[in-house]
């Protein structure tokens, strides 16, 4: 058994940075298990038993009972309820909450699915299909205007927002949005025509917890 309380699996994905930046902010202490998935080693049994799914990241909490978690936005639910008794990723106001868990899901729904056929068509796909990649980066920026709408807003007393929850305080539907914002020009899309989001990405880079987290699992 790992002498720390979570074994995370994980390469360097926004997925994957999703989970490792959480657990740095939390300031829990981790063990990282690189699984490369240019390899397939994903798919193998023995990890499948951890995530049937066959997909990283995932964790394993020694501290209960070797309990695991797969799906990355479940992962930081799961270390939100469990590891976060200062409320410092997840808010305890239930209006706060919902918001958080809604912005999370806007990712989970939209930003990640649509930026990862993006990056597919512009970047990977054997055939260059312009339809294909018009599409998927035309959708990609409306929802990053949806982002640019919810951070010009000023909150309910008029102060500038700064973060994604109604409370106007970091959580983990920032960093769930920032992982693959981070990465837009690996999917050819520009942030200049959205400068608010711009402004929220650098600010969240500049966390020193996000940095360790971003260099999982080469760090590790």
């Amino acid at each position: 058994m790992s002498s720390a309380p979570i074994t995370l699996y994980t390469w360097g994905t926004p997925n994957g940075h999703k989970a490792s930046i959480v657990l740095e902010e939390l300031g829990i202490p981790f063990e990282v298990k690189p699984i490369d998935i240019s390899t397939n080693v994903q798919k193998e049994e023995w990890f499948l038993k951890i995530n049937p799914n066959g997909r990283i990241p995932a964790i394993v909490d020694h501290k209960r009972g070797d309990f695991p978690v797969f799906e990355s936005g479940a992962i930081m639910l799961y270390l939100a309820e469990h590891y976060d008794p200062e409320h410092k990723l997840f808010p305890q106001d239930a209006n706060a909450r919902s918001s958080v868990i809604q912005w999370l899901m806007f990712q989970m729904a939209g930003v990640g699915p649509m930026q990862g056929q993006a990056n597919h068509f512009f970047r990977y796909a054997p055939e260059k299909i312009p339809y294909g990649i018009k599409r998927y980066q035309d959708e990609t920026l409306r929802l990053y205007g949806v982002l640019e709408r919810a951070l010009s807003e000023p909150t309910a007393d008029g102060q500038p927002r700064q973060w994604l929850s109604s409370d106007n305080k970091y959580s983990i539907a920032d960093v769930a949005n920032f992982s693959w914002v981070r990465i837009h020009d690996w999917s050819g899309v520009s942030l200049e025509s959205v400068p608010k989001v711009k402004e929220w990405v650098e600010r969240i880079a500049a966390r020193p917890a996000v940095q360790k987290g971003l260099a999982v699992p080469e760090s590790k």
